[in-house]
């Protein structure tokens, strides 16, 4: 594109690429000179030294000579060095310890795993709330029909005693609809499906949809 442009569109390349290499060149010079003075200030609050860092990005030249005088000064025979991190070196060899042991204990052959204890749900169902989902992939010629009967539907479910929540959403990609129920426990959810209303839906539902309906439901606590 470069070579088949005119000169002034590469003449307005040239500018834009050298004036973009000027600023990274101004963002890194901030950066570095903003990565000394907190490590100063970092050095003068803990009058001591600071751990060697490993930078992932190398800086030329004189990132590397500054990353070799800190190392240099953690070592014993420097002035700087202190014993506040031969406390912390023992602190960190203490943790590696217990998790060397924890490690020991899992490789044994003889550890026995307990099994988890799950909850029985059937005693508390009555106190749990039953959410209901139905995927329903609707036939084109049948949306129209399908839509009234699906708010016949909703209202009367929407009615019940037990009922806490419906919601509709169609998809825009298909003639899919998922109709979210919220009810206070499984036995209202089963009463309902008892209902007149219950049934006159779900027979109309052999004519409207391309394939048998879809029912996922779920208790929460």
């Amino acid at each position: 594109d470069y070579q088949e442009a005119s000169n002034l569109e590469q003449f307005v390349t040239r500018f834009l690429l050298k004036e973009t290499l000027n600023q990274l060149q101004s963002l890194q010079s901030s950066l570095e000179c903003a990565m000394e003075t907190t490590e100063e200030q970092t050095r003068q609050e803990r009058q001591g030294p600071t751990k060697p860092e490993v930078l992932s990005v190398q800086w030329p030249g004189k990132r590397s000579a500054r990353r070799l005088q800190r190392n240099n000064s953690l070592l014993p025979n420097s002035p700087h060095f202190s014993t506040g991190w031969i406390e912390q070196d023992s602190q960190w060899m203490t943790q590696i310890n217990r998790l060397q042991k924890l490690i020991d204990r899992l490789e044994k052959k003889d550890l026995k795993l307990e099994p988890f204890e799950e909850e029985v749900l059937e005693e508390n169902a009555r106190s749990h709330i039953m959410i209901v989902q139905r995927q329903m992939s609707v036939i084109e010629e049948e949306i129209a029909e399908f839509r009234l009967a699906l708010k016949q539907y909703v209202e009367s479910a929407s009615a019940q005693g037990g009922c806490l929540h419906v919601s509709i959403q169609k998809l825009p990609s298909d003639s899919r609809f998922i109709v979210y129920e919220f009810w206070e426990n499984s036995n209202a959810w089963n009463s309902h499906l008892q209902m007149n209303y219950s049934k006159t839906f779900q027979r109309s539902n052999v004519d409207f949809l391309e394939t048998p309906e879809l029912i996922t439901t779920m208790l929460v606590p």
